[in-house]
């Protein structure tokens, strides 16, 4: 059985990582109907959702089914950890500078924070918010029996079940503070988002171009490459130098800094702006 406690904790993750983006983007637009910042919400979404989903995932996707490209990740956990960092952040600061050319003519500080917050909120709700639909209606499942007969058809079918089982252990055994753990680092997630597509547009309207993009590449792909790993310590990836608590200790701590660090850099940039 799924606990409770568990079901309780999916469903605060499933409201802060797909309703609350939305209610968000629709307060912050109407709060600032005046300035027309509603296309920088979906031209935000659009160019997470271009470069990310459509693009860098498909490709990686199809690179896990190698197991010479499985191999590399396992055998060279840092340098894999380096090479996906930067490529994330390659793809996303094209995506935060296409979207800030495309505003030039009227950027305004406005329009910089809704593009961040369409850029984190769709990452939000397409990573986490759309899994926990389906954590919330496998526990379900779980819990009324309904999945086990799921289990028992499929498995009639001569179809590999391995996968479904594996996932029903998961939900079992995962504590309710990491089910919540994932909405917390979604909401650190997007402030970090909002202040990295701020930065791209404000350098963009002060004619820095490059600048922009050096500094938010540089920012964001150290950011993806720290956090695992120091989660990495953890594991057997690297030796296991810590204990697995340990690691998720010190990753929410450095990601708790990080965004509060994206706090005081939209504050400065709001100052400046003006």
């Amino acid at each position: 059985m799924v606990s409770g406690v568990s079901i309780f904790a999916m469903v605060v993750t499933l409201l802060v990582t797909l309703v609350a983006p939305i209610v968000v983007w629709i307060v912050y637009t109407v709060k600032n109907k005046e300035k027309k910042v509603g296309g920088a919400v979906l031209l935000g979404a659009a160019g997470f959702f271009v470069m990310q989903i459509v693009i860098r995932l498909s490709i990686i996707s199809m690179l896990s089914l190698s197991p010479s490209y499985m191999s590399f990740a396992a055998n060279h956990y840092v340098l894999y950890c380096l090479i996906l960092a930067f490529t994330a952040a390659l793809v996303e600061v094209i995506a935060r500078y296409v979207v800030a050319k495309i505003l030039t003519k009227k950027l305004t500080y406005e329009h910089g924070i809704v593009a961040g917050l369409g850029h984190g909120g769709i990452e939000a709700i397409m990573l986490i918010g759309m899994t926990y639909i389906n954590n919330l209606l496998y526990s379900v499942m779980i819990n009324t029996g309904m999945y086990d007969v799921m289990v028992e058809q499929t498995a009639a079918l001569g179809v590999d079940t391995t996968a479904l089982i594996t996932a029903k252990e998961q939900l079992i055994g995962t504590s309710a503070a990491v089910f919540l753990l994932a909405g917390y680092e979604r909401v650190l997630t997007i402030i970090l988002h909002t202040a990295l597509s701020l930065l791209v547009c404000y350098f963009v309207r002060r004619k820095k171009d490059l600048a922009g993009i050096s500094i938010c590449l540089v920012i964001h792909m150290l950011v993806d490459f720290v956090s695992p790993v120091i989660t990495g310590l953890g594991t057997s990836y690297l030796g296991s130098k810590i204990s697995l608590t340990t690691s998720y200790v010190l990753t929410y701590v450095f990601l708790t800094l990080v965004a509060i660090g994206s706090v005081l850099v939209i504050r400065k940039v709001k100052k400046s702006w003006e």
